[in-house]
């Protein structure tokens, strides 16, 4: 109880990436300094997702063909993946969880309950623990998750499983979005990206 406490209470201290309040490294850059090819990312983000760029997306138009590419990929492995959105907001939960990424929590947990996903899971993942009593597919997708991560391998019963219950295209979503959405943490982590306005930090730091 103390040693949970004791994260609750680092939560606090600890923002994206970084100390609290930290400065932003890549904050927005000022419309009469954007590059060409910056302002043709920006315009290519906004007629895929009609809306501004946010997030990862800020940090990452310091290199607008990195941008564009990655929110090319997000199109399908947010959207349009083999996974239901209960499935690939799980994974998100998880590597969001695992590099401890506030904005990147914030913005998709509320979005995996929205999608299906027990709030209990969710609470269970942000604490650092394997959620109990998950689905079926959940629990498998935990699994392929938990081991690639630590020990960049996935066992052949977690794979039979995965496989006969996704399909290869699953299995190899599963990992797209997981190898995506760690890149979008690697990114706001690196640059100190600020939650919204407002919100706080929901991730205590994990027990090394």
């Amino acid at each position: 109880m103390r040693l949970m406490m004791l994260f609750v209470a680092l939560a606090a201290v600890f923002g994206a990436g970084g100390l609290a309040g930290a400065q932003d490294r890549m904050p927005p850059i000022p419309a009469d300094k954007l590059t060409e090819p910056q302002k043709k990312a920006i315009e290519e983000f906004k007629a895929a997702r009609s809306a501004d760029i946010s997030g990862p997306f800020v940090a990452m138009l310091r290199s607008p063909e990195v941008m564009s590419r990655a929110r090319a990929m997000g199109d399908y492995l947010r959207f349009r993946s083999s996974l239901p959105p209960r499935l690939s907001e799980l994974v998100i939960l998880l590597t969001a969880r695992r590099w401890t990424q506030q904005y990147e929590w914030n913005a998709h947990a509320p979005l995996a309950v929205k999608g299906g996903l027990n709030p209990d899971i969710v609470k269970a993942i942000a604490e650092g623990r394997r959620p109990e009593r998950m689905a079926e597919d959940e629990d498998i997708v935990y699994s392929l998750f938990d081991e690639i991560q630590r020990h960049q391998a996935v066992s052949d019963g977690t794979y039979g499983r995965a496989v006969a219950k996704f399909g290869e295209q699953g299995v190899v979503d599963v990992m797209g979005i997981a190898g995506y959405y760690t890149m979008l943490a690697m990114v706001m982590n690196t640059a100190r990206t600020p939650l919204p306005d407002g919100a706080k930090p929901a991730l205590a730091p994990l027990a090394k």
